[in-house]
């Protein structure tokens, strides 16, 4: 059984033993401080918990935030490696089938994450204000059980119940309607120069192409950003380095790129059949708010400088939801149909010091929910707010970015950003539906990206420079309207890949999904040194697929083999660029329909 041992640290360096309280239901334990400092507590680690884990350990897995914006996995050996800033830890027990968790949560004030020392694992709760007294808050949850996908997902679904903020897991939440089908994001076709001409240039060249896109995102910077002026840049570097130090000087449309406004720039994308979709980063751009320009004019009073001289939204929720409307205003009334809002780590970055992480959370997060629900409902995404107290706080919105930027023409990227998405399922993917990002079509690694977006369970959306769509690559992908052919699930690793790094084992990599009753599984090839790699394939592999007999089909090489559901067969991948899709179809009175071979997710093309 789990045993806890606490401690407080006050701001003078004291430390003091403490005690936590208990909870348990349905077998997962939820660990609540109860701790009192005469002395505010330390901003960083106000309380400690060592956690004695039941049983041995021969293996884990850990997902930790490798920055506010974006969460990684790393696999361990034993406690003691969790890196700081962990959020979730898995391990497999070594004598008995048998798994062990521990998810860190944030509360009303403190987060909380996970971290190793000499062997063993603690918590640190923290609330980065150094105004705090008292916390008797939810620190964490944990518990044990047979199988790995099964007590995580028990594990989010108690702690999304005791929170008080309206927490919904995954199935609760709603899946925004258009992104049922096909969509194109302007970033890497015209990136931060984004104009209305190039946008009606890339719709005509949809339509040209008869390549059946249904929405577009006009992205970063559509904005009057007059830091901009004058400036030039010869490389991504350099253009990176302005958009870093610009603020938002108006948020309407630029007047040079969009002469006529943002209203005829959407209004030409609704020509061509498409929803159009805006990008908004919640800190106005990326050096937050021009003081001196008209967009601080209009929005100001809803604004608050931080400690360096950022001008960034309130965190009071009436003031961020405020802040919200007044664009949000501005974007209905010029045709918009969605809204990407990105950069929402700024609880732990700009709000550091002037109130607790908990509180600016929830507040941004209120205000910021409150507003995009009501002028577009569902119809939202987010991005670049992987940290524990963005996903724990929103409360309404479905979809949310799970890897860091798309990489044109970068094999070690690929390999970064498919475990990013996949194991980021276990953890973001509880709550969200996981949106794996943009990618190209004329990429050389477009033949994986546009598999692993099959398999993804989330949108699938292109950024293809203006001529550079292949239609081909994306036929597998859609039907002849645009709707994506669209698992059920979010793609996450088969369980014999969970806690090895398939960058060093020599073992294929595969990722697992269903359609209905039929089991996707995609295999990759992700050896650091590009060497072939071997495994297994078995109708196992697919999380809660029924026992039963099955057609196992390969889409790439159309053969099929028939298994029961614990049989397996071996394959070899020769190199990173092999890759296969199986797809496990129920036999059922003799009768198993694989559906049209043409498209990945065969199954989703039959009429049920």
């Amino acid at each position: 059984m789990f045993e806890f041992e606490a401690y407080s640290k006050d701001s003078a360096g004291t430390v003091k033993k403490e005690s936590v309280s208990v909870s348990e239901k349905d077998g997962i334990l939820a660990i609540y401080a109860d701790s009192i400092s005469r002395k505010f507590f330390d901003t960083d680690e106000a309380v400690t918990v060592k956690i004695v884990l039941p049983g041995d350990i021969s293996e884990g897995l850990a997902i930790r935030e490798e920055s506010p914006y974006w969460t990684k996995p790393d696999f361990l050996f034993n406690p003691g490696e969790v890196v700081a800033g962990t959020q979730i830890v898995l391990f497999k027990k070594k004598k008995k089938r048998g798994y062990i968790a521990v998810v860190a949560v944030t509360d009303k004030n403190y987060k909380t994450n996970l971290i190793g020392s000499e062997g063993d694992l603690f918590s640190r709760t923290f609330s980065r204000y150094a105004g705090s007294s008292f916390c008797d808050e939810l620190l964490f949850v944990c518990g044990e059980g047979e199988e790995p996908f099964l007590l995580l997902h028990n594990c989010y679904k108690r702690t999304a119940k005791l929170l008080d903020n309206n927490c919904r897991m995954r199935e609760e939440r709603v899946y925004p309607s258009f992104l049922e089908y096909l969509g194109w994001c302007s970033w890497d076709s015209m990136q931060i120069r984004v104009n209305e001409a190039g946008i009606k240039e890339k719709c005509e060249e949809f339509k040209q192409k008869n390549i059946p896109v249904k929405w577009a995102i006009i992205d970063d910077m559509w904005a009057e950003i007059r830091d901009f002026y004058g400036e030039e840049y010869s490389n991504d570097k350099e253009m990176l380095d302005l958009m870093h130090r610009s603020k938002l000087y108006s948020y309407k449309a630029d007047p040079i790129r969009f002469p006529g406004g943002l209203k005829r720039a959407v209004a030409i994308i609704h020509g061509f059949g498409m929803k159009a979709g805006i990008w908004y980063p919640s800190s106005g751009y990326w050096a937050g708010i021009d003081k001196e320009g008209e967009a601080f004019e209009a929005i100001g009073e809803y604004t608050l400088e931080t400690k360096e001289g950022t001008i960034v939204p309130d965190f009071e929720p009436t003031k961020t939801y405020m802040y919200y409307k007044t664009i949000f205003t501005y974007f209905k009334e010029s045709g918009i149909d969605f809204i990407k809002i990105d950069n929402q780590a700024l609880p732990l970055v700009h709000y550091k010091g002037i109130a607790p992480v908990g509180i600016t959370a929830r507040g941004a997060a209120s205000g910021q929910e409150t507003a995009a629900g009501e002028f577009f409902k569902e119809n939202i995404i987010n991005c670049m707010g992987m940290s524990g107290e963005m996903m724990w706080n929103r409360s309404s919105s479905g979809v949310s970015r799970c890897s860091n930027d798309f990489l044109p023409e970068n094999r070690k990227w690929f390999a970064k950003h498919i475990l990013q998405c996949t194991y980021n399922g276990l953890t973001q993917g509880q709550l969200y539906y996981n949106d794996f990002d943009m990618w190209w079509t004329d990429d050389g690694q477009a033949g994986k990206n546009s598999l692993l977006r099959a398999v993804s369970g989330g949108p699938v959306y292109v950024s293809d420079k203006i001529g550079r769509t292949i239609k081909k690559v994306l036929d597998p992908l859609v039907l002849s309207d645009g709707r994506i052919l669209r698992c059920d699930r979010c793609g996450i690793p088969s369980e014999d890949c969970l806690f090895s790094n398939p960058r060093e084992n020599g073992r294929i990599f595969k990722v697992q999904n269903v359609y209905k009753t039929n089991g996707v599984l995609a295999v990759f090839d992700l050896d650091k040194e590009e060497k072939s790699v071997g495994g297994k394939i078995s109708p196992s592999d697919i999380y809660a697929l029924p026992e039963g007999e099955y057609v196992v089909y390969e889409h790439f090489s159309k053969e099929f083999k028939i298994l029961s559901y614990s049989d397996s067969f071996d394959i070899i991948l020769k190199n990173n660029d092999d890759f296969k899709l199986y797809i496990f179809v129920p036999i059922i009175n003799g009768f198993a329909a694989i559906g049209r071979t043409d498209k990945f997710i065969s199954p989703a093309t039959i009429d049920h």
